[in-house]
């Protein structure tokens, strides 16, 4: 099997809330999307980079490994926990497919295996990986082009193709996962538009509303961003009572992701 490499920019050894049971989180660099409460700035471009903190050391993001090193890792480490799995997280993972696809190739026989993402990739790449894995996590975020520009820098076509696909194309469950963010995300009008679009979804097991990270902002400094979300962080939004979708709907706590 021909190795390829790719770059990673954390590993979380020991997760509880990026899928089922105890698992690893892989988070992979590079990402489409400038989401403006995007807590992990560093894993927004693709390169190494160098991280600046106030009277800290230097910090190096991110790491180049082949499919081959990371797969044996993984597999090191989950062969010590039985019935743990792994999540592919980033960033977007999906935007280093022959990296990702080989290292799922890699992977023990019978590993659980899961992809964060945000679904803004080729519908050819996104239907291959989401193929190869045992779950997918899809952070849907907003649901016209209009906002989605002013609040991803994307539009949201692609997005909810992606979505449509992998609902009809593929038998890999699927949960969706969305930012509950005050004036953006908890309007009348984006539940409206989420209900239309949730009837038209046939496999999804449910939905999970993630609030607003207070700690956002805290790394934007070192990659030499700045942090301006234009919403209120800290505002506790809920869900409408009336929420017309089928599936089942929570709201998790800050501490829960």
């Amino acid at each position: 099997m021909a190795d390829v490499s790719g770059t990673i920019f954390d590993i979380a050894e020991c997760s509880l809330h990026d899928g089922p049971g105890v698992r690893m989180t892989v988070f992979l660099k590079g990402c489409p999307l400038r989401c403006r409460w995007c807590h992990s700035p560093e894993g927004q471009t693709n390169a190494v980079e160098t991280l600046h903190f106030p009277d800290l050391p230097d910090r190096v993001c991110g790491k180049i490994l082949s499919a081959g090193e990371l797969a044996e890792h993984i597999n090191s480490l989950l062969a010590f926990v039985p019935g743990s799995g792994v999540t592919f997280s980033g960033g977007e993972p999906m935007m280093q497919p022959e990296f990702l696809s080989s290292v799922l190739d890699r992977l023990e026989p019978g590993t659980h295996s899961l992809i964060d993402t945000c679904g803004f990739v080729p519908a050819d790449v996104f239907l291959m990986l989401a193929k190869k894995v045992s779950c997918i996590f899809f952070g849907l975020k907003l649901l016209d082009d209009e906002n989605s520009v002013r609040w991803s820098g994307q539009p949201s076509g692609r997005v909810i193709e992606n979505l449509l696909l992998l609902d009809s194309e593929t038998t890999t469950p699927y949960r969706l996962r969305i930012p509950l963010l005050h004036t953006v995300t908890d309007t009348p009008d984006y539940f409206s538009k989420l209900e239309k679009l949730c009837s038209r979804l046939k496999r999804m097991e449910c939905i999970d509303f993630l609030p607003s990270n207070l700690d956002a902002g805290a790394k934007y400094p070192s990659c030499s961003r700045i942090f301006a979300p234009g919403f209120d962080t800290a505002y506790d939004c809920v869900l409408p009572e009336n929420l017309k979708i089928k599936a089942p709907c929570r709201l998790l706590r800050r501490n829960e992701v």
